[in-house]
C-alpha cells in the first residue's frame, strides 16, 4: 500500500488528481475517489467502493465494499448540472448502499452524522438524511424525501418522494410510505398507518419525562379524538402546554403538504 501523511491507499486504488483526503483516511483494494472527491480524517473506505461527483466526506466515516457515492441521479430531468452529496462524521455506509447527487444547479443530497445505512439501501437525488438515522437493509428513499433526526426506516421498506419523516420517528419493515409520518410515532403497513408512540426511542433520545407527556397528549387529540388535522392543530394549541416538542410536533402537521399517515382505527372506519 502507498503512505502518504498518515493516508493509505492500496496499490490498485485509484485515486484521482484534486480528491482530498484527510489524515489517517484508509482507501481499500479496487477503489475509486473521484477528483472532487473530500474525505476527513480517519474515513476507512473498503474495496470496491466507487466515490466520485462533488461529495464531501467527515471524520471517521466507514464505507464497505461496492458502495456507489455521488453518481449521476436516476432522473430523467437531469441534465448534468453541477450538484453536491455531503455526508456527516461517524457514519457507517454498509455494502452496495447508493447515495446519488442532487439534480438541479448547485442542489445537494445530505446525509448527517452517525447514521447508519445498512446492506443494499437507496438514498436518491436531494433527499436530506439528519443526524442519527438508520435505515435497515434493502430501505430506500426517493428523491426529495426528508428525515429528521433519530429515524428508523425499517427493512424493504419504500419511501414515496417528497415524504417527510418527523424526527424519532420509527417505521415498520416492508411498509409502503405515501404520506407524512408525524414526528415521535410509529408507523407501519401497505399503505402505512400509526400504531403508536415510539415511546422506547423517544426516552433513548433524551426527551424528558414532561415532554413525553406532552406529546403523548398531543398524539391522542390528533388520533384519538375524532378531529381532521386542522381542528387537531387548534385542539392541541389550547389544551397542551407549550415545550419545544410539542412546537415541533405542531410545525411538523402544519407543513405536511401531502397529508400524514393516518392511525389505523381511522383507516378502518372509512372502509366501513
Amino acid at each position: 500500500m502507498a503512505e502518504l501523511e498518515g493516508v493509505k491507499i492500496h496499490e490498485t486504488a485509484v485515486v484521482y488528481p484534486g480528491a482530498q483526503l484527510g489524515k489517517n483516511v484508509v482507501i481499500g483494494p479496487h477503489s475509486v475517489i473521484g477528483p472532487e472527491v473530500v474525505i476527513g480524517d480517519g474515513t476507512v473506505v473498503g474495496p470496491q467502493v466507487v466515490i466520485t461527483g462533488a461529495t464531501t466526506i467527515g471524520k471517521d466515516c466507514r464505507f464497505y465494499q461496492f458502495c456507489s457515492v455521488g453518481e449521476e441521479p436516476q432522473d430523467l430531468k437531469f441534465r448534468g448540472e453541477r450538484s453536491f452529496v455531503t455526508i456527516g462524521d461517524r457514519t457507517t455506509v454498509r455494502e452496495c448502499v447508493t447515495i446519488h447527487r442532487a439534480t438541479g444547479e448547485g442542489e445537494k443530497t445530505s446525509v448527517g452524522s452517525d447514521c447508519l445505512l445498512m446492506a443494499t439501501v437507496h438514498v436518491a437525488h436531494n433527499c436530506v438524511l439528519g443526524n442519527h438515522v438508520i435505515m435497515s437493509n434493502a430501505a430506500m428513499v426517493a428523491g426529495h424525501v426528508r428525515v429528521e433526526d433519530r429515524v428508523v426506516i425499517g427493512g424493504m421498506t419504500g419511501v414515496h418522494q417528497f415524504v417527510k419523516i418527523g424526527r424519532n420517528a420509527m417505521v415498520g419493515g416492508f411498509s409502503r410510505l405515501s404520506q407524512d409520518v408525524v414526528p415521535y410515532t410509529i408507523v407501519n403497513g401497505v399503505p402505512a398507518r400509526a400504531i403508536g408512540l415510539n415511546s422506547v426511542g423517544i426516552s433513548r433520545a433524551g426527551v424528558p419525562l414532561d415532554a413525553r407527556r406532552k406529546i403523548k397528549q398531543a398524539y391522542k387529540i390528533l388520533y384519538r379524538s375524532g378531529y381532521n388535522v386542522t381542528q387537531a392543530i387548534e385542539v392541541i394549541e389550547q389544551e397542551v402546554d407549550s415545550c419545544e416538542e410539542v412546537e415541533h410536533f405542531l410545525r411538523f402537521l402544519r407543513n405536511a403538504e401531502r397529508g400524514i399517515c393516518r392511525g389505523r382505527r381511522e383507516s378502518e372506519a372509512e372502509l366501513n
